[in-house]
This record gives C-alpha cells, structure tokens and sequence, in this order.
C-alpha cells in the first residue's frame, strides 16, 4: 500500500516522547527499579474497588453527565465547603473531567487563541507548554529559584503585556515538591488586580503535602477564585493513576466556556469510578491521612540515601523527591539517568527536560510512592553509586 507523501508541517515540531515514557521503557528493557513515572506499586483501597464493582454490576456503565454525575460533583463540592470553606455550585461551577492533563488541556483550550500569552513556571510539567502550542498560544517562561524553587515576584511583573491571557500555577509542584504559602498567592492576587487574565491552577497533588503545611488553594483567596480554573485528581489522591478522573472547579462564566471545550476532548469519564468517588470522598478520613502517609515514604527514602554521594533538595509535597549528583558526575541529567540505569539499575528522571532550554543543575527526580521494599532497595543501590 502506498503511503501518503504529502508535507506533514507538525504543531509541535519539537516535542518528542514523552520523557516518562522513556525512562519507564528504559527500566523495563534493563529490568531497573523504576522510580521514574509517578505512579503508586501498591494497593488501592479495597473499599474503593468494591464500590466502582458495586455500581458496574448495578448497570451504571453507560455514558455520564457531560459535567460528571450529578452526585459527585456533590461530594466536591461539600468537600471544597469543608476543607476550604469555599462554594463551588455543583450545577454551574464543577466539572468531572479524564484526569487532570485533560483538564488542563480543555481549560487552555478554551481560552487560549493565536497568539495569546501564557506564562509558566520553569521547571514545569510538560503537558503546559503544548498545549498552549497547539491552541496557537505563545508561551513565556519563568524560571523557579534554583535550589528552593520560589517565584520570583519581582521578575514576574515584566512578563505581563497586554497579550498575556493566562498565568499556570501548580502546588503542591511537579516536578520539584515545592509548594506555594499564603503570602505567594496573596502577591499573585495583587498583581492581577485590573489585568484580563485567567489563572489555572494545577493542585493534584493536594492532599500530598507534609510537615502540616496547609495547602493553599486559588478558592481560599476569593479575589484569585473569581478568575481561577483549579484543577484536581483522584487519581493522584487515591493511588489509582489509571482510573483518570479528576476534576475542574471554577466560577459559572469561566466554568460555562471550560466545559465548551471538554465536551469535544472527552465529553465524560468513566461512570462507575465517579459514582464509587462520590460515596468515598464523603468520608474524610479517606484522604486526610494522606500527608503523613507519604512523609513517612519521603522521610524513609530520605534517610535510606543519607549515607550517599546525592545531595537530597527541600520536598514539602507530591510524590517526588529531588537529589543533585553534581558531587558524583558532570555528566548531563539525561546522560547521568541513563547511566543509572543501565550500569546501576535504577530510573529515574531527569529535571532538564522540564525546562524549555533544557536547564540543567545535575539534578533527578525519584517517585516515591512504592512499597518499603522498593524504597529500601532503590536506597541500597544508591548508597553504592
């Protein structure tokens, strides 16, 4: 059969595979401990799989809601009420969505047109910047304070021009485990005083947050929320990364143009896991003891690399913990990750490829969130390197 010769001119001439995918690849193929992808390697909850059976044996297998059912987006919004004390309508203001990266894309789908500027914060997860591409968006990089990874507030306010549309936040942050506090957002919301521009605000990873920090939200700050898209995940929260389904809350106008857009991505996600979400999450002590839960991880893998040549970086947050190895090689990120694992079977990932240019402070970020054993032994193989 003959193949189409016609000129493909490609949206995203640069963009290859995407860097988790490699690295999982590469640990597969040289049977590596992988703590490349964030994804949990233990149980879900049992209670959490019986309800989702429950309700597909019960024939709720059909299409949802395009917003997502109705009793979920209850349940978000008792739980914003409860842990925020922020008023998020079900009807009009709260969206289901097929994980957080659908989310973020239909949010900036539907805002962002040729030639609109968006500013994100370097390093930053990588599906920001192509979406912005291939909605015709320009993007303007920040760069977060090496090593703590803070904004630079006084450098922020020379990127606003009159194009700038959007400005992407994300806290607790990936890939760095930084998180935001009160005088952070209380800075954005003064600078967006009498400026046109939406905030979306990445926070799935909410609930994994630690040393009784207090994650602050975009709805604790109402002058932020009237102008805020805040994206969230169960996946995330309830170790179920292949279940997708997170979810968007935003004020009625934003939320009326957002869901616009999500009809024509994915329309609605998957109707049995939304209904056994909305039963779980009325419990709060499904989600509240997640903090601690991954301090003790973060804590454990902290302390089985201690004794190494790794210069362990500050994580308040996520899943991911960062170490430097500029003590250990000059190698770049991506040469020294793929050394690891080939040589010493362990995956990581690299932070450069976070960054448009491709930064690089020697630095590789570690997923935490595995089995003790998993841990113990990607510590003992560290401690040897």
């Amino acid at each position: 059969m003959d193949l189409f010769q016609g000129n493909i001119h490609s949206k995203l001439p640069q963009t290859g595979t995407s860097i988790f995918a490699v690295m999982t690849g590469l640990a597969k193929e040289h049977n590596a401990v992988n703590l490349s992808q964030g994804f949990p390697d233990f149980p879900i909850s049992e209670e959490l799989i019986d309800r989702v059976s429950y309700y597909m044996k019960a024939g709720f297998n059909q299409y949802a809601p395009m917003p997502g059912v109705a009793e979920l987006r209850n349940a978000i919004s008792q739980m914003f009420r409860k842990n925020h004390d922020a008023y998020y309508n079900p009807d009009t203001e709260i969206t289901v969505t097929a994980g957080g990266t659908q989310a973020l894309y239909a949010a900036i789908a539907a805002f962002i047109k040729k030639d609109d500027e968006v500013i994100i914060f370097e390093p930053a997860y990588d599906s920001y910047a192509p979406a912005v591409q291939l909605n015709g968006g320009i993007v303007k990089y920040a760069q977060l304070e090496f090593p703590d990874f803070r904004i630079n507030w006084d450098e922020l306010p020379r990127m606003f021009t009159h194009r700038t549309k959007m400005v992407i936040i994300n806290t607790p942050h990936n890939p760095t485990g930084s998180v935001l506090h009160e005088g952070d957002l209380k800075r954005l919301e003064r600078m967006l005083e009498g400026r046109d521009i939406v905030v979306l605000s990445d926070e799935v990873y909410e609930h994994l947050i630690f040393e009784d920090i207090q994650h602050q939200s975009v709805c604790r700050f109402p002058n932020l929320a009237r102008r805020s898209l805040l994206v969230g995940s169960f996946g995330k929260t309830f170790h179920a990364t292949g279940w997708k389904t997170g979810f968007v809350l935003a004020p009625e106008n934003l939320m009326r143009e957002f869901r616009k857009a999500h009809q024509f991505v994915v329309f609605a996600s998957n109707t049995p896991v939304q209904y056994a979400i909305s039963d779980y999450i009325t419990n709060p002590a499904n989600y509240q003891y997640l903090g601690k839960f991954y301090q003790k991880k973060r804590d454990l893998f902290v302390g089985k690399v201690k004794t190494s040549r790794f210069k362990v970086l500050p994580c308040y947050g996520t899943y991911f913990q960062l170490l430097g190895y500029d003590a250990i090689s000059g190698e770049n990120e991506m040469d020294f990750a793929v050394q690891l694992v080939k040589e010493h079977g362990i995956a990581a990932v690299p932070v450069s490829p976070f960054y448009h240019d491709k930064s690089d402070h020697k630095v590789l970020r570690f997923c935490f969130a595995k089995q003790q054993e998993t841990i113990e032994k990607a510590g003992e193989i560290l401690c040897r390197i």
